[in-house]
C-alpha cells in the first residue's frame, strides 16, 4: 500500500501530523506533497520543522496557484501511482488535488480520500464551502468528524458505503502535544492564567472589509478590563496598515506563534474570539469558551454543546456572549473523539485488503 499525503497550509499540517505519525509507526509506505499554498515560514515552515515532517515534493507556483498546482501535482500522481491520495479540509490545495485526480479517474487504480468530510456552513460565498463540497463529491472515501457532518453527506445523496464517521484528527494532535505545553509564552507576555483574552482574525469576509475590521478592532481596543493577545495573521497585518487604527495597551499584537505557544494561549485564555474553524475545535477540546465572529459556522456541534457562541459581526451580540460566558459556568464533552488516526489506518488497511490493485 502506497499513500500520498497532500498539504500546503498550516491547518493541514497540524491535522495531518498525527496520521503521518501513525503511518510511520505502522511502517506504511507514504510520501508528502507540499503545494506551497502558505509560503511564509511563520504560517507553515515552523510547523513542518516542529512536527519533523519530511516532504518529498515541494511545489512552487507563481500567480495562478490552482491551475499551476493541478498540472504539477498531476505529474506526481502519474509518476508515483499511489493507492490512496489523502486531502484534508477545504483549502485551495484540496481543490487543486481533487481536480488533478479527476484526470486519473478512468484508471480507477487510485482512490481519493477526504479527511474532515461533510462540513457545511451553507454559505456558498465562502471559497472554502465550494472547495469542501467538490472534495466530498469527487472522493472515494469520506472521513467525517461528527454526526452533523454525516447528515450533510447523506442529504447530498453521497453513497453511504463511502462515509466513515471517525472524529477529528485535531483531537489526536492536541492529545499528543498537551503534555508539552509550558508557561513560557505566558511569562514572556506577562500574562496570568485565565486573566486574558485571545483574538484571531483572518477570513476575507472580515479582514477584507475595511468597515467591519475597523469596527471589530475598535471594539476590542475599548475593552480595558482584560489584556487581549492578538497573534496577527499576515493577511490581517497587511489590512491593518491601511486602517486609521489606534492600538491601546490592552490589545497586544504579536507575530504568529509556534504550535505549543498557541496551544498554551488557548488553554489559558479566559475567552477566545476567532473567525477560524480550527480554533473553534481546539478551544472546544481545551475547554476554553469560544466566541466566533462570523455569520455562520461549519462546526455546529460546538454551538450545540455551548462551547462556542456565534455572534456575526454584531457588537451587541459580542457583548451578550461575553456576559454569558463570564456569568455562567458551562461544561461540555469533547465531540471530536480520540485515537482518530488509528481508525483511519484501520479503514485503509481493510479497504486495501478488499481491493488489492
Amino acid at each position: 500500500m502506497k499513500i500520498c499525503i497532500v498539504l500546503g497550509t498550516r491547518p493541514e499540517i497540524i491535522k495531518l501530523f498525527p496520521l503521518i505519525f501513525e503511518l510511520k509507526k505502522s511502517k506504511i509506505n507514504f510520501f508528502i506533497v507540499h503545494t506551497g499554498q502558505h509560503k511564509i515560514f511563520s504560517m507553515q515552515g515552523q510547523f513542518i520543522k516542529y512536527f519533523n515532517l519530511k516532504v518529498k515534493y515541494k511545489l512552487k507556483t507563481n500567480k495562478n496557484f490552482i491551475s499551476e498546482t493541478i498540472k504539477k501535482i498531476l505529474k506526481i500522481y502519474k509518476k508515483e501511482k499511489p493507492d490512496y491520495i489523502i486531502n484534508q479540509g477545504d483549502t485551495n490545495t484540496v481543490l487543486a488535488s481533487c481536480l488533478a485526480y479527476l484526470v486519473l479517474t478512468k484508471s480507477k487504480k487510485i482512490k481519493l480520500i477526504h479527511l474532515e468530510a461533510g462540513l457545511r456552513s451553507f454559505d456558498k460565498t465562502m471559497p472554502e464551502e465550494n472547495n469542501r463540497i467538490i472534495a466530498d463529491h469527487v472522493s472515494d472515501i469520506l472521513l467525517s468528524p461528527t454526526n452533523f457532518a454525516n447528515k450533510n453527506l447523506r442529504n447530498e445523496n453521497i453513497e453511504h458505503k463511502k462515509i466513515f464517521k471517525i472524529g477529528n484528527t485535531i483531537a489526536d494532535t492536541i492529545n499528543f502535544n498537551l503534555k508539552k505545553i509550558n508557561s513560557n509564552i505566558l511569562k514572556k507576555l506577562n500574562l496570568k492564567k485565565k486573566k486574558f483574552y485571545l483574538l484571531t482574525l483572518h477570513r476575507p469576509d472580515l479582514v477584507d472589509d475595511k468597515s467591519k475590521l475597523n469596527k471589530i478592532l475598535k471594539y476590542f481596543s475599548s475593552l480595558n478590563n482584560h489584556k487581549i493577545i492578538f497573534p496577527i495573521h499576515p493577511r490581517t497585518q497587511s489590512k491593518i496598515k491601511k486602517l486609521p487604527f489606534f492600538k491601546k495597551k490592552n490589545l497586544i499584537l504579536i507575530n504568529p506563534c509556534n504550535y505549543l505557544d498557541f496551544l498554551s494561549l488557548q488553554k489559558n485564555a479566559k475567552l477566545i474570539f476567532t473567525d477560524s474553524g480550527g480554533v473553534q475545535e481546539e478551544a472546544c477540546i481545551l475547554k476554553t469558551p469560544c466566541i466566533t465572529i462570523r455569520k455562520n459556522t461549519e462546526r455546529p456541534e460546538t454551538i450545540k454543546i455551548r462551547s462556542n457562541i456565534l455572534v456575526d459581526y454584531s457588537i451587541t451580540k459580542l457583548n451578550k456572549a461575553i456576559y454569558t460566558y463570564l456569568n455562567k459556568k458551562f461544561s461540555w464533552k469533547n465531540p471530536y473523539g480520540k485515537n482518530v488516526s488509528k481508525k483511519i489506518i484501520k479503514i485503509l488497511k481493510e479497504d486495501y485488503s478488499k481491493n488489492v490493485r
